[in-house]
Formats: C-alpha cells, sequence, structure tokens
C-alpha cells in the first residue's frame, strides 16, 4: 500500500475555495505537537474576520463590526486548550467539546451531539479536531456532513491517529469553488510537517487563494516541556 504525503502546498495551490481547514500533526523530528487553523471567506460578511489570541485560546472577531449581517457562523472561538487537550473547530462545536471534557466525556460523544451547519443549498460540514498531549501524543478528526442534497440527515465521520513524525493530517470544508459548494470527500489528506513553524505558517498562507483567505493560526508545541510558539496571520490588520 502507497501512502501519499504531499507538501501542504500541493494540496492547496491552484485551488480557489477550499474553505476552512484544520491540519494537525508531528514535527517531522518527532518534538512538536503541531496544528494549524484557517479560514476563507466568499461574501463580505465573512470577509470581515480576524483571528484574535486570547492566552492560549483563539476567538474569531468581526474586523468591522458594523458590517456584521449574520454573526451565528462567522463567530466563535475555533480553539480551546482544556487541561491537556487542545480543541480545533470551524464552529461554536469548539463549546460543546469544552463542555463535555469537563464533564469527564468524549470528544465522539460531544459531536455525536452536532450536525452539519444550517446554511443551506451548502450545509457546510463541521470539521473538528483535538490534541491529546497526555501519556504519549495521539490526536483525533471528524467530519459532520449532510447525507444529501436536501440536509434530511447527518452524516459522522471520525478519525484516530498515533501522531508520526513529519506527518500530519488535512480536512477542509469544501472539495473547491461551486454553487453549491462541493463538500469535502475522504479521508483526512496526508501532508508533510516541517520542524519550522514559521516556514510552515508561511507555505500555507502563501498557497492560500489570495482573493479568498482571511486568517490563520499555527501552532507548535514541545512535546517534553509544553512551551508554546504560535503565528497568526490575518488579511485585516489587528490593533
Amino acid at each position: 500500500m502507497t501512502y501519499l504525503t504531499l507538501p501542504i502546498k500541493e494540496r492547496i495551490e491552484n485551488n480557489p475555495y477550499v474553505g476552512r481547514g484544520i491540519i494537525i500533526g508531528k514535527s517531522e523530528d518527532g518534538k512538536k505537537a503541531v496544528f494549524a487553523y484557517f479560514i476563507m471567506g466568499r461574501s463580505e460578511n465573512s470577509r470581515n474576520r480576524v483571528f484574535v489570541e486570547d492566552g492560549e485560546n483563539v476567538t474569531i472577531y468581526p474586523y468591522d463590526p458594523s458590517k456584521v449581517e449574520d454573526p451565528s457562523l462567522i463567530i466563535y472561538s475555533p480553539i480551546k486548550v482544556v487541561g491537556s487537550q487542545v480543541i480545533v473547530t470551524n464552529g461554536d462545536q469548539t463549546d460543546t467539546i469544552e463542555e463535555f471534557i469537563n464533564n469527564g466525556k468524549c470528544f465522539k460523544k460531544a459531536l455525536k451531539t452536532r450536525a452539519f451547519e444550517p446554511d443551506a443549498p451548502n450545509f457546510t460540514p463541521r470539521i473538528s479536531g483535538i490534541l491529546n498531549l497526555e501519556n504519549g501524543y495521539s490526536y483525533e478528526m471528524s467530519i459532520l456532513k449532510s447525507a444529501d442534497e436536501k440536509g434530511t440527515a447527518c452524516n459522522r465521520y471520525f478519525f484516530e491517529y498515533d501522531a508520526l513524525d513529519g506527518i500530519g493530517h488535512f480536512i477542509h470544508t469544501y472539495v473547491t469553488d461551486g454553487n453549491p459548494l462541493p463538500t469535502f470527500m475522504g479521508e483526512p489528506e496526508r501532508v508533510k510537517i516541517p520542524n519550522d513553524m514559521d516556514e510552515f505558517a508561511s507555505e500555507i498562507w502563501n498557497n492560500l487563494d489570495k482573493n479568498n483567505k482571511i486568517a490563520l493560526h499555527v501552532r507548535y508545541i514541545d512535546l517534553e516541556s509544553k512551551d508554546v510558539e504560535s503565528i497568526t496571520y490575518n488579511v485585516h490588520e489587528v490593533e
């Protein structure tokens, strides 16, 4: 069996719209847990957003509050740290997962209470990930997708990984641009994770479509010391 692991550049370049994306993996030297989250947008409402770091958490805020049309699907906390776990999602299911973990329950049980976004006709999938940094490093990912073009039912897919040196998994909401937008298909895609955070962040940012990219957060966590490095890119500058 051949396992195709590509640089992230080759997964996203020349693709006008992969939507929102999560990458989770491990640095090539095996020393760092790594994740990245980015958002893209086509409408003025979607593009009016910035990532703001609040300690270890990240929240999305409107860049210009006066232009917000519908805050329900664009303002949320995509990244939250709960004990030794890091939650990364593309919606308010972050809060659901956090609540379940705090009540002694798990990632999978939390997402079984949620479904895809109610934004017909796209029915945007909810993509989620969690890094488990205690007793070795492993991670889980999930996608909640509409079962048909009418949003009749929700299909829930879960993936569990033991972290391997230099390998990450990439899941995103859409295949590419379209109307309606074509939903991501199959398993999360394997990507290469370099040792250098700035190199990895630049590779992602510089290869996302320049007209549709909005924001990116990349974080490297030292598995021994638990020291954290992070970098955030916003199309709109944050004061």
